[in-house]
């Protein structure tokens, strides 16, 4: 429990203490905050206050607030807010569609104009109560017309978890309880495995009519459109159904402890030869599933697709002399090698180096033969099943490749513009290469709700051994880019590194892909970096556990 100021119930009043000095309801509200009329121009009052808030006001401010809130003062707590008519009908509903019938809330220590406070709870429903605790914060601003210390309203001041338009509820759950069991029926413990913990949310929403399981009654998370989210609290337990995904709970382990190096991460592994999932991690662990829901340039990792686009129309194959100098022009943009540096030799040693200018300077508007602004994204679908919709079993962003015109094109062809990936689509894309041909990934059997899987045509032979070569040589050569994470990876093996330059950031992202044996993984490490450092160690523990 924090030090600080304690708002609670007592006996159905809510009183404040704070220093061992208690303060009334009504002194609270009018005498510290002044109510919630604007008397700041009214004649004889106080000029309207500017500039930042004081230490008094934030701990005044957040005081009433939160004892306003404990007290079920929704209009009160609304008005001490820079959003009442958002606010007030937002904290009547935690109570109301959330069933909270006692609330006391802790304080702790400010830190500038933010508040941490503890929350802890009883929800009761139908004669069954239980005790809920929960942390979070609110911030103190001054009010723009007013110049009034108020309440920075976001729904998570009520909980970390609510969103916009979403609402607390307390009831008999939607769906019944899962339990999500791995491959060889090794069950998922969301404690020991936290970065499925939305993924298991949304399996259950999806499956858990499936399972032949029995609805508990439930406190969870309500979005704008009536779905159920997060549960958060258990008041009785249902019967849960068993569901079997392709998560491997040995692979799973080594993700989550691989993604816990860096504080934003993600992960996802495949096994090539039949799509399966075997796993998905991210740090943060709870929240937004980045390694399926992602949406960012992955960078180098990308010239696997434009050395099959190569491969594809004529423009080189993997032991083609190319040229690799420090920089290229493409239209009114110069691309550069990181370290302006230089090579000579064949595409397959440009690949295992990451040469940019090789993978632009091929195909300048001069010497494309043909290679058009939708190649790139004709091959991504075509062989890599980029660009269709996949069915993995829950909500996935599944890779663009868009059309591109002037300098966009040539950034396309190593992983910049506006291509977007995640960690799934990168793991996708090595597995199809290991295996030869893309098979969509997927979480949960098609036959549990009989779904259609994405499909793309198998890559061609000479291809398929092109590309095997040219990955193998960034993994295991002096001079690949890959060697180093590679290094204790078991045979036979490859890897891609890359890089992606994202505009408000100094670092780059960090980002890796590699397969070993029948396993492939990708990797993204915000501001990471160099792909062979941050991304390559993830996806080297993960391959590791295979």
């Amino acid at each position: 429990m924090r030090s600080g100021a304690k708002v609670g119930i007592v006996g159905g009043v809510f009183a404040v203490v704070a220093s061992g000095v208690a303060y009334g309801g009504y002194n609270l509200w009018n005498g510290i905050t002044g109510g919630a009329k604007d008397v700041g121009t009214q004649s004889g009052a106080a000029p309207r206050k500017t500039g930042p808030v004081t230490a008094e006001e934030v701990t005044a401010t957040a005081r009433d607030f939160l004892a306003a809130w404990a007290a079920g003062e929704a209009d009160r707590a609304g008005q001490l807010t820079n959003d009442p008519v958002t606010a007030g009908p937002a904290v009547a509903a935690y109570r109301e569609g959330g069933g909270v019938s006692e609330a006391e809330i802790t304080a702790g220590t400010p830190t500038g104009a933010t508040v941490p406070f503890t929350v802890k709870a009883t929800v009761t429903y139908k004669g069954v109560s239980k005790p809920w605790t929960y942390e979070s914060k609110l911030s103190v601003v001054r009010g723009e017309s007013t110049g009034r210390p108020l309440v920075r309203w976001t729904p998570t001041v009520l909980h970390p978890k609510l969103v916009a338009g979403a609402t607390l509820r307390t009831g008999e759950a939607k769906t019944p309880p899962v339990k999500a069991v791995d491959h060889e029926g090794v069950e998922l413990f969301p404690e020991k495995y936290p970065s499925l913990v939305p993924v298991l949310d949304a399996l259950r929403q999806r499956y858990g009519g499936r399972t032949g399981g029995e609805a508990g009654v439930e406190t969870w998370i309500e979005t704008a459109n009536g779905t159920p989210g997060s549960t958060l609290l258990v008041l009785s337990a249902g019967k849960p159904g068993e569901l079997r995904t392709t998560i491997d709970a040995g692979v799973q382990a080594a993700a989550e402890k691989a993604v816990k190096q860096f504080p934003t991460a993600a992960v996802a592994a495949v096994e090539p030869s039949t799509g399966a999932v075997r796993a998905v991690a991210n740090n943060p662990a709870s929240g937004y599933n980045t390694a399926f829901m992602g949406e960012q340039a992955p960078g180098s990792t990308m010239k696997i697709v434009t050395a099959a686009m190569m491969m594809r129309y004529g423009v080189a194959q993997p032991g083609t002399p190319v040229e690799c100098p420090p920089d290229v022009r493409w239209e009114e943009r110069t691309f550069e090698n990181l370290k302006r540096f230089t090579t000579n030799g064949d595409l397959t040693n440009a690949f295992a180096m990451s040469c940019n200018t090789a993978f632009i300077k091929a195909i300048t508007p001069l010497n494309k033969k043909g290679v058009h602004n939708t190649a790139l994204g004709d091959t991504a679908r075509k062989w890599f099943g980029i660009g269709e919709v996949w069915s993995v079993g829950v909500q996935t962003s599944d890779g663009s490749v868009p059309e591109s015109t002037g300098s966009e094109t040539a950034a396309s062809y190593i992983g910049q513009g506006k291509i977007t990936m995640n960690a799934l689509n990168m793991a996708s894309i090595s597995a199809t290469v290991k295996n030869g041909g893309f098979l969509q990934p997927y979480l949960i059997p098609k036959g549990v709700d009989g779904r259609e899987f994405a499909k793309a045509e198998r890559l061609p032979y000479e291809v398929t051994l092109g590309l095997q070569k040219m990955m193998n040589a960034a993994a295991t050569r002096l001079n690949g880019t890959a060697r180093k994470a590679m290094a204790g990876v078991p045979s036979p093996k490859g890897a891609k590194t890359g890089s992606a330059e994202v505009d408000d950031q100094s670092t780059s992202n960090s980002w890796f892909t590699g397969y070993s044996g029948d396993l492939a993984a990708a990797a993204v490490v915000q501001a990471g970096g160099h792909g062979g450092d941050a991304a390559g160690d993830v996806v080297a523990q993960v391959l590791k556990a295979n």
